[in-house]
Formats: structure tokens, sequence, C-alpha cells
């Protein structure tokens, strides 16, 4: 890689690590129109009005009642892919600040908008929330994508404290279209945004052992690596205090990036200010590619997620995503 090429694509790094918190003023919040599944320890829920995206997470051991920050489209726990070149579409109303940008649909919806749904139900006996939505593309006000993206979300077997999540991307943009073939671009898989308040990122390394991670205010976000593919971070509390914490292990994942964004240290799940988690894998994704993955997320104490995190590094860490048609 020459020179030219290697800031054009650090270039395309940092924007992707600050794109999806730049949307001032956000888009205006709909009402929400919540479907959810609780097992009694946990409480999972997706947001027909957003996207379809997880927009709530809550437990019984935590007095807070949601930890998902939903302050805009960007946000949410949700869908993101990358695909194709980046193009300078100021002309046709692509936002100054995400110009130029590659084919990027939104599992929440775009700049301007949220992302319609398709589907929105529960299955398998009422057990599994199922979704399918049209993304909207990040940089346009109100631009759907020629993608459907899929969800399924339920609860791991016999672990009450897991939800695990499949993530799945069909694209059907025309062969020869403007973003042209697939390019090698850094998936998030997913991202994940919570409250301010879970301050304390801590990479899992396996047998019981934790890393902490120290990262200022950003974007740009912090790149870390985890051995065992789980990131974790933990909720602010009061001296001698055992804080609860959010997990997340994404067995595709490469890389992960991570930080706090915003001052202060609020639980408003409408904040501005947040904390960010996302694995992250490189990935070919190509005009008629179909993409899928599985994550889990695991809550409780740092005790209970190490021992779960081993179950499930037993029973999952080969795991790795799937790709079709993946056009170069």
């Amino acid at each position: 890689m020459d020179a030219s090429s290697l800031m054009s694509w650090i270039t395309f790094l940092l924007s992707l690590s600050t794109g999806l918190l730049l949307a001032d003023p956000p888009v205006k919040r709909p009402a929400p129109e919540l479907l959810s599944i609780d097992n009694g320890t946990v409480k999972i829920g997706i947001n027909k009005a957003m996207g379809a995206s997880i927009t709530h997470l809550s437990w019984k051991a935590l007095a807070q009642k949601n930890i998902v920050n939903s302050y805009d489209p960007g946000r949410l726990i949700q869908q993101s892919y990358y695909g194709g070149a980046r193009l300078d579409r100021k002309k046709e109303g692509q936002h100054q600040g995400f110009s130029p940008w590659s084919w990027n649909p939104i599992q929440g919806g775009g700049i301007g908008s949220w992302a319609r749904v398709s589907r929105f139900e529960k299955i398998n006996q009422g057990n599994t929330l199922y979704s399918e939505t049209i993304p909207k593309l990040w940089d346009m006000p109100n631009e759907e994508a020629e993608a459907l993206m899929s969800q399924w979300t339920s609860f791991e077997d016999g672990l009450k404290n897991v939800i695990v999540v499949k993530n799945q991307i069909t694209c059907s943009r025309k062969l020869a279209d403007r973003w042209g073939p697939a390019r090698l671009n850094p998936q998030e898989i997913p991202a994940l945004y919570f409250t301010r308040n879970f301050k304390t990122f801590k990479s899992y390394l396996g047998k019981g052992k934790w890393r902490t991670e120290q990262q200022p205010m950003g974007p740009p976000w912090g790149k870390t690596t985890s051995p065992r593919q789980a990131m974790a971070c933990f909720e602010e509390s009061s001296p001698g205090i055992t804080r609860q914490g959010i997990a997340i292990f994404s067995p595709s994942a490469t890389t992960w990036n991570f930080g706090p964004h915003g001052a202060g240290h609020s639980p408003d799940p409408a904040a501005g200010s947040c904390s960010h988690i996302a694995p992250v894998v490189r990935v070919n994704l190509g005009p008629t590619s179909t993409l899928s993955y599985r994550y889990w997320l695991i809550v409780g104490l740092e005790e209970e997620l190490s021992t779960t995190l081993e179950l499930l590094w037993e029973k999952y860490s080969k795991e790795r995503f799937t790709l079709s048609n993946p056009e170069k």
C-alpha cells in the first residue's frame, strides 16, 4: 500500500469512528413500539419505531430500568455495515459531514430518519423476537438501502443471564452500481451503545482474568484485541459496592472499538453522552452478499460474567460469520 492509499484508509477509519455521533440535532425520537421477552432475570426488547434495533436491556439485579442509549438512529444495539467505494453525493443531498461516504446501511436509520420495519413478531412459541428491516443509508437524509436486515433475539438455553442474537444482512444492489464491487471494509458485529454510567471497560482474557482498558472521551474510539473475543463495561457505583456489567461475546471478531462519549455519567437512555463497544471484523461485503453472524450478551457481576464466558467459549469459540457472494 502506497503512502496516499494508507492515508486514505486511515482517514476512512477515523470517519467510521466519528460518523454515528455527529448527527446533531438528532432526528425526532418516535413513540416506542417495543416487543420484548423476559425470563424473570433479564428483559430484552426491540423497537419497531427504531428499525427493530435492540433499544431495551435490563435485568433483575440492576436498579436501572434500561441501559441502551437511543439518542439517535446511530446509537442503539444494531446492525451496521460498509461496502463499496466512498462517494461524494453532496449534490444529491448527502450530509456535508459524511462525504465522501461508502454504502453504509444502518438498522436504526439514516442521519435524518428512522428505518422501516417489514416484519416484527414473536416466533418459536413466543421465545424469540424476529424482525426484518429495510435499513437506511447513513449519509443521506432519507434513503433506503437496497438490503434487508433480519434479526433473531432469544435467551441462551440453560443460561438465564445470556441473550443470543443472530444478525443477517442480505444485499440486493445492482452489480454495476455506483459503489462498485466489494472492498475489504471493517464491519461492526454489532454496534452497541450503552448509557454513559457504564464507564469502565474491560477485555476478557480467560480463566477469570480481565484487563482494564483506558480511553479518553471519543471519538475516535480506542482499539484493542481480546483473546477470548469478549469485552464488558461496568456501571459506576459507590466505593465498596460491586458493580454490575454487560459483556459482549462475538467469536467472529478480530479487533474491538470502545470508549466513552460526552461528559458526565448519565444513566438516561436518551442522553447525548454514551459508552460504546463494537467487535469488528473485516469482510468483503459485495453488492449481492449475504452476511450472518451471532453474538451473545451476558449480564451480571464480574464473577458471573467470567463463569458464563468460559461456558460460552467452550461451546462457541470456533463459530464464525458466514458470507455468500463476496464479489471482488
